[in-house]
This record gives C-alpha cells, sequence and structure tokens, in this order.
C-alpha cells in the first residue's frame, strides 16, 4: 500500500512520526509531505499570494518533504507535483488533540484528510485527545493494522473517516465505537493580557459544555475511554430547508 502523511503540527511532531514508524514497519510504502511549522485550526485555508517552497528532512531513519504553508498544501502539492507514485490513501495525523464536534471545520488535520477525498484518495483523519502526547507508538500500529479492515469502496465517493483516541494507553482503551459526531459547539472566550512591554493582547479559551453533550456521540464516547470513528461527508446542504425556502417563495 502507498500511503501519503501529513498532518497539521508539523513535520516533527510525535504523531506524525509514530505513524511514519508503524508504516514502515507494517511493510507500505509511506511518501511525507507535511507542514514546516505548526498549521493548528487553519481550517481548510490554501495559500494563493504566496509562494509555496519546500525542505527534505532526512534525519534518524525518516525521510519526508516540509512544507512552508497549509496541511491542504501540502496535500494538494503532494498530489499533483510532489509524489511520483499516487497514493492509496491519505493519512493525517496523528493529531494533538481530539477533532470531534465541530473542530471537522476549524482542524488542519481533517481538512487535509477531506483534500485528499476531494481529490479522489480514500481518506483517513487521526487524532488523540490531549495536546501534549509523548509517545503514540500504540496507537499508530493501532490504526495502521485496522486499514486492511476498512470497506472503502463501498463508502460514498469524498467520505473522510475521522478517527479519535482517548488520552489513555491502549491497554486501558475501550473498544472502537462508530458513531456521530456532537451538534455542540464551544462556548469561547479570550483572556485580555498584558506583554512584557504593556501592550494588550488576547488568548483563546473555551469549553464544551458538558451537559450540552449528547450520549453516544464522538465527545461523549471518547471521554469514557472508547476509540470513536466518524464517517464525514462534505455535503453541508440542508435538504429540509431548500423545501422550506421553496414553499415560502412560491406561495
Amino acid at each position: 500500500m502507498n500511503i501519503l502523511l501529513t498532518n497539521d503540527d508539523g513535520i516533527q511532531a510525535v504523531g506524525l512520526r509514530a505513524l511514519y514508524n508503524s508504516i514502515k514497519k507494517a511493510g507500505h510504502n509511506v511518501q511525507v509531505v507535511a507542514p514546516v511549522t505548526e498549521q493548528s485550526a487553519v481550517g481548510h485555508a490554501v495559500s494563493l499570494s504566496s509562494p509555496l517552497r519546500v525542505k527534505e528532512f532526512n534525519e534518524g531513519g525518516f525521510s519526508g518533504l516540509g512544507v512552508y504553508g497549509t496541511p491542504v498544501d501540502c496535500v494538494k502539492l503532494g498530489l499533483t507535483t510532489l509524489l511520483d507514485t499516487k497514493p492509496d490513501i491519505v493519512i493525517s495525523g496523528i493529531n494533538n488533540g481530539a477533532n470531534i464536534g465541530v473542530d471537522i471545520l476549524y482542524s488542519g488535520t481533517v481538512s487535509a484528510a477531506t483534500e485528499g477525498a476531494l481529490m479522489g484518495i480514500p481518506a483517513l483523519a487521526v487524532s488523540y485527545d490531549d495536546f501534549n502526547p509523548t509517545d503514540l507508538t500504540d496507537q499508530a500500529d493501532y490504526c495502521i493494522e485496522m486499514l486492511s479492515k476498512i470497506p472503502w469502496s463501498k463508502f460514498e465517493k469524498k467520505t473522510v473517516l475521522n478517527l479519535n483516541f482517548p488520552a489513555l494507553k491502549m491497554a486501558d482503551t475501550l473498544k472502537i465505537k462508530f458513531c456521530r459526531h456532537t451538534r455542540v459547539s464551544w462556548h469561547d472566550w479570550y483572556d485580555v493580557r498584558k506583554d512584557p512591554r504593556g501592550k494588550t493582547y488576547y488568548w483563546l479559551d473555551g469549553v464544551m459544555p458538558k451537559e450540552l453533550i449528547s450520549a453516544g456521540t464522538d465527545r461523549d464516547l471518547l471521554t469514557k475511554g472508547h476509540i470513536t470513528m466518524t464517517p464525514l461527508h462534505f455535503d453541508f446542504t440542508d435538504r429540509e430547508a431548500i423545501i422550506t425556502l421553496e414553499q415560502a417563495f412560491n406561495r
């Protein structure tokens, strides 16, 4: 299997390196095209007004291409220009922090996978429910081992699978659950602070209200210790609203 590996935490991130090692260990071919610097929460941003530059990384048994751009830039540039072999799958991750609920709109990790799907390649986004992981070897091994079980041909075109691991050792992790994502939005606020020169700056913070999270959704199951997988299909059309509008305008 030929795999394009990317992420939004940067080419030197723990999660990407863990997946790289697991892919190689399993005997698959891996090509890395990932951001040089962290690009968390940039969503589906594409660089239009600045050139993209590429840096080769060869260190400690690792080889990959770092792009001075966004996660979506990496996938676009990789699939159209940089790669000699078309991948069988695009894997994005393992991300520092879960990508559940509305996070799928903000996430560079999910967006990179989505771009792969939009370009006709099966795509998997992978995340871990902690912002400071130190070793994701077991999660990466699980991810690569499960690839052969996924019935890609039975999904609609342009489907992205969104996989999340709880912040637990794999030995303590509960079985995978296939579920819908929570519809709860973040309750956001900004901390107002002063820099050393007395200038004001703002730091985003927020919570996803626990009391609003429905049972059986990704956030609920992840909190309980389950691995979660949610199939995503990026058709945002509200078909019921179309009917409502037609009725309103045809009166």
